[in-house]
């Protein structure tokens, strides 16, 4: 886990009210899944919405969505916020973290450019799950 990382994340992306309590729950081994099983259903709460921008389907090939990263400038390596233990809190190539994020089913944050750029996918419920750029306005 990288606190600086996962602070600069939630300060970025997440919506002030809810940015102090995210993190108290990162933070906390105990009640780290809590902050990822709450964006499963309320991330247009939790997430700010001029951040969030929808990747159309067709959108579930996770090389598609590596190069949709690429064009937006995202790096070889990422930092993986995530409900998939096998990549959560870890620095990973990404291409490696999009095949396991992708399609995995639940919440995943992948973070590209810290504060800048980032991959999101919701939990799916029916049909293909929700999945954006996590992009900060150029205005801010």
């Amino acid at each position: 886990m990288n606190k600086e990382q996962e602070i600069l994340l939630v300060k970025s992306f997440f919506v002030k009210r809810v940015q102090e309590r995210v993190l108290h729950e990162l933070f906390s081994p105990k009640k780290r899944d809590q902050a990822l099983y709450r964006l499963d259903h309320l991330y247009k709460n939790m997430l700010k919405n001029e951040c969030l921008i929808e990747i159309t389907p067709p959108n579930s090939w996770y090389e598609d969505i590596y190069d949709l990263l690429k064009k937006h400038g995202a790096p070889d390596t990422c930092y993986c916020l995530s409900e998939n233990e096998v990549i959560n809190g870890k620095e990973l190539p990404l291409k490696e973290a999009l095949e396991h994020a992708v399609g995995f089913g639940f919440s995943s944050i992948i973070s590209c450019i810290p504060g800048e750029l980032a991959y999101f996918e919701a939990e799916q419920s029916f049909g293909a799950p929700p999945r954006y750029l996590l992009k900060k306005p150029k205005y801010n």
